[in-house]
């Protein structure tokens, strides 16, 4: 089965070895960072509930859980016996304001005439002025519920509940038909952009955390949030004894939600130049860091952001076939061991002609690559900075732990025993 093994590990790299893409380390400006764990959170004054301004019953919702409003949009329409009553009252002030006013003119009139005492139309102008005070409540009530008092032509219980403010629905706290009172809430909206990523950083880096830093997590899809610190709190978290930094999200991601759990890089000091590779560069080898680079010989792909690297489809289909012919055989002939001595007899000569095939194909797979460990320095989200590279220097940037499959195929002596 060991052989069965190496076989089938020289059809994998003969396929991927004309395909490892190479790039050149470069220098780069890195800002010293630390990693830690984040989450997305809400503060609460983020969220607002649209109250019922009168007692009422609830007859419609024009929203669901989860939906985009702006500010205006309808929210639900409520029937009310108080707005009927408010409606009610500043139409018949307004007719009683409308005659107040007639005989105010013509009280007025006979004053001037000397034919009334001052007495007599002060108590009209009062009457005319506390009608009028009325009247203006009333307008302003129904102005508060959004309805236009200068349009009633008749008294209505019925008014529209509307959004204060943009953002998403997040609850609906007041079932359909339910009755409300007023100053009941009645759905919680959760404003935009009021997201904000909570982080734990270790207390010795209490001197280094400033406002307005850059902060970035990075979800399970592998997308990055860019966010910057926007307050540390001035108290530890009790459970880690870390210092807690929120940090505003500067522009709207789809999808977030509240106690997401995250990967997060603080970046908190200036820029400093330091040759650098890409993060799928490295590899863990022998318990160290190491890059793989490129020997004179070795057949590779330069690295090029606009072009694939290609595929196994690439290779001739006769050289394909070829090596799974080899790896059908190799597999029939560990299926026959141990059943038949006599036919395993019959398969010795076959047998060694395949050791020595395979040792030739081992010669003509020799690794060509060097192990270079490298000492980490810093990262960002998709270079790190490291020591033991010169700039300019070619390097394994991509599919490493093909190139260290074949180190450790090479370490054991390359036939598998």
């Amino acid at each position: 089965m060991s052989r069965l093994l190496s076989i089938m590990l020289l059809c994998v790299m003969a396929t991927y070895a004309s395909q490892i893409p190479v790039a050149k380390s470069e220098l780069r400006s890195f800002s010293q960072s630390v990693g830690t764990n984040a989450k997305v959170i809400q503060l609460s004054d983020a969220q607002q509930s649209i109250m019922s301004l009168l007692s009422g019953h609830i007859e419609h919702y024009f929203v669901q859980v989860g939906q985009n409003v702006k500010s205006g949009d309808k929210i639900a329409r409520i029937d009310s016996i108080a707005l009927s009553q408010m409606s009610s009252e500043y139409l018949s002030l307004t007719s009683q304001l409308k005659d107040l006013e007639n005989n105010y003119r013509a009280t007025k009139d006979l004053y001037d005439q000397g034919l009334i005492s001052t007495r007599e139309l002060n108590i009209q102008t009062m009457q005319r002025s506390a009608m009028r005070s009325s009247k203006e409540t009333l307008k302003s009530q129904l102005a508060t519920l959004g309805i236009d008092a200068s349009k009633l032509t008749k008294a209505t219980s019925s008014y529209i509940l509307k959004a204060h403010s943009s953002g998403k629905v997040a609850q609906i706290l007041q079932p359909l038909h339910s009755v409300v009172n007023e100053n009941s809430a009645i759905v919680n909206i959760i404003q935009n952009r009021a997201f904000y990523i909570k982080a734990y950083l270790p207390l010795k880096y209490a001197s280094n955390i400033k406002i307005g830093q850059k902060l970035v997590a990075f979800r399970e899809d592998k997308s990055q949030i860019i966010t910057h610190v926007s307050r540390v709190l001035p108290e530890l978290d009790e459970t880690t004894q870390r210092i807690v930094v929120l940090s505003a999200i500067d522009s709207k991601y789809d999808n977030l939600y509240l106690n997401e759990y995250l990967k997060a890089t603080l970046f908190f000091s200036n820029a400093t130049e330091h040759v650098a590779v890409k993060k799928s560069a490295l590899s863990f080898f022998n318990n160290e860091w190491v890059v793989f680079t490129p020997l004179d010989g070795a057949d590779v792909v330069e690295h090029n952001e606009h072009e694939g690297h290609g595929c196994a489809d690439d290779l001739p289909k006769k050289d394909l076939d070829h090596r799974s012919h080899k790896v059908d055989r190799a597999i029939e002939h560990d299926n026959h061991d141990g059943h038949n001595h006599d036919e395993h007899d019959e398969h010795d000569e076959h047998d060694e002609h395949d050791e020595h095939a395979g040792h030739d194909e081992h010669q003509d797979e020799e690794v060509l690559f060097d192990i270079r460990v490298v000492e980490l320095v810093v990262e960002d989200e998709e270079f790190v900075a490291v020591r033991g590279l010169e700039a300019g220097e070619r390097y394994v940037s991509d599919k490493s732990y093909y190139v260290k499959s074949m180190m450790l195929k090479s370490s054991l002596g390359g036939h598998g025993h």
